[in-house]
């Protein structure tokens, strides 16, 4: 193949949609990138998106590109899509938006529903699975709609993920990719496809079968490049798409994460630890691993749900002279959280932080909340700062811990992607709470790339996924661990950290029941 020859990703992420093309060793030859606007919000806790606006801001990204003239829709092979996880869209029977989208950080609840008696009843109540079933039904948008929406419900054809409105955009048919499906639907995570008709989710959900798009594996032809969109796009009429994976699965592949040894962390708005591996494993109790990039495999993945939004939540509470100073310099303020950080000695002078500002269902459980303890007077924003990337960082130790013990394989590299990664003083300090090496990708574009090897595979250009890392991905900036630091996080970790959950556990439960709140 013709160095020439490229491979198109769309990276439909939270904070923005970038279109990148990549040649057949990984680099990065062009890029656009338009900004979005994560959500609407016209209640406390609501996300939601009006669809059009993901897909005309696809547009704008496309403009961009051949705008800038580095690469011709001719020298592009085939094109792949990646985007953000479980944010839904209802369609009526021609395929149009009935709603906004419902964003994947929607905090709303369906109304809680009587408890299913029976067998399965009885079965769910032996296993302790009262909380996970509630939380399914109450967090699956589609009961909430069906609740609190019932017209639109009554008129939704097809109920479908943002990956799945994308693709029809692009090729006219309603598919999408089994890395792309997650989240509270009738998905057999095991069996990478839609359950079968005696599963319970299906009792538990108002969607139904035949609203489900077809599914179609990683790395295999999902369609061609419609008429309509050649028009939106500039790509060529008939040019094959390629089925990727969501975004924290493609940046998985990207960094080069193909097995179980390799532990991948992801410093996004979610902050999560991921291996790759050819076994279902479910690290918590009956909380499935997700798909994939690598076509038959499964994503380990522990999450913060709230990771790296937290620098996000700091930079508006406490970093307003920050923002005054990189408005002056034409930067962004986080450019300047490395002065922050490197202004504190490690373990922030005793200042510790919980990363649980979103409850969870297992961990934490539905009474988690949020912690800094240690105060003292010699405490500022700086250590609050470096408080809260250390909190991160050693919540995602334990996950790496409770993979190893789940899996059985020790994780003895890691990779760190997402826009936390771009910090040195983050990557070092990341290197010394793990106690390895912590290695940057060679690109910051991870989940595009990720995707960009989907389609590599998928038209042929490499036999397999092996062949296609090796080629296509590398080690960037390497940053290793400082062994008396290393020593210091070490007992915090052990001897702090690790103790202060079940030790607040049964406050944040007090709290709840005092204040009602979450």
């Amino acid at each position: 193949m013709k160095q020439s020859h490229y491979f198109l990703a769309i990276d439909n992420g939270t904070q923005s949609v970038r279109v990148l093309v990549f040649d057949n060793q990984g680099n990065e030859i062009a890029k656009s990138k338009v900004e979005l606007d994560p959500y609407i919000s016209e209640h406390p806790g609501w996300a939601e998106q009006d669809p059009k606006y993901y897909w005309q801001s696809l547009g704008k990204a496309f403009d961009g590109l051949w705008a800038a003239g580095k690469v011709r829709p001719e020298e592009v092979l085939g094109v792949s899509l990646t985007t953000q996880r479980y944010t839904m869209i209802n369609l009526d029977e021609e395929k149009k938006p009935l709603r906004r989208a419902i964003v994947w950080m929607d905090q709303r609840r369906a109304v809680s529903q009587e408890p299913l008696g029976g067998i399965i009843g009885f079965g769910i109540k032996l296993l302790g699975l009262g909380n996970l079933i509630e939380d399914l039904r109450s967090k699956s948008r589609c009961n909430w709609i069906a609740q609190n929406e019932p017209e639109i419900w009554s008129r939704t054809r097809h109920y479908v993920s943002l990956s799945a409105y994308l693709t029809y955009q692009l090729i006219g048919e309603l598919k999408d990719a089994t890395g792309s499906t997650m989240g509270y639907l009738p998905y057999d995570y095991k069996q990478q496809c839609w359950a079968k008709k005696s599963d319970l989710k299906w009792k538990l959900l108002s969607c139904t079968r035949d609203m489900m798009p077809e599914l179609v594996k990683t790395g295999e032809l999902l369609g061609h490049i419609s008429q309509k969109a050649s028009e939106m796009t500039g790509l060529p009429v008939g040019l094959p798409m390629v089925a990727a994976a969501s975004d924290k699965a493609c940046e998985v592949l990207g960094a080069g994460g193909s097995e179980p040894h390799i532990g991948c962390l992801s410093y996004g708005t979610t902050a999560t630890i991921n291996t790759t591996t050819s076994k279902y494993i479910e690290i918590l109790p009956f909380i499935p691993p997700y798909t994939a990039a690598i076509p038959g495999f499964y994503n380990t993945e522990m999450m913060i749900y709230r990771g790296f939004w937290m620098v996000n939540w700091f930079k508006n509470e406490f970093a307003h002279y920050e923002q005054r100073k990189a408005k002056a310099l034409g930067l962004e303020a986080e450019q300047l959280f490395d002065d922050l950080l490197n202004q504190v000695p490690a373990g922030s002078m005793g200042l510790m932080m919980q990363p649980y500002w979103s409850p969870g269902v297992r961990q934490p459980g539905p009474e988690g909340k949020g912690a800094l303890i240690g105060f003292g007077d010699v405490h500022k924003r700086a250590h609050i700062y470096r408080a809260i990337l250390e909190g991160l960082a050693y919540e995602l130790r334990q996950g790496k811990e409770r993979i190893e013990k789940r899996s059985r394989v020790p994780i003895t590299r890691l990779r760190v992607s997402g826009g936390g990664s771009q910090s040195d003083a983050a990557m070092q300090l990341t290197a010394d709470i793990f106690g390895l090496a912590a290695e940057r990708p060679h690109t910051y574009e991870a989940s595009g790339l990720g995707a960009a090897i989907n389609c590599a595979v998928g038209l042929g250009e490499y036999p397999d996924y092996l062949t296609a890392i090796q080629h296509m991905t590398r080690k960037g900036d390497v940053f290793e661990p400082h062994f008396p630091t290393v020593q210091l996080y070490g007992r915090l970790y052990k001897e702090v950290y690790l103790e202060m959950y079940k030790r607040m556990k049964p406050l944040y439960q007090s709290i709840r029941e005092i204040t009602g709140y979450p």
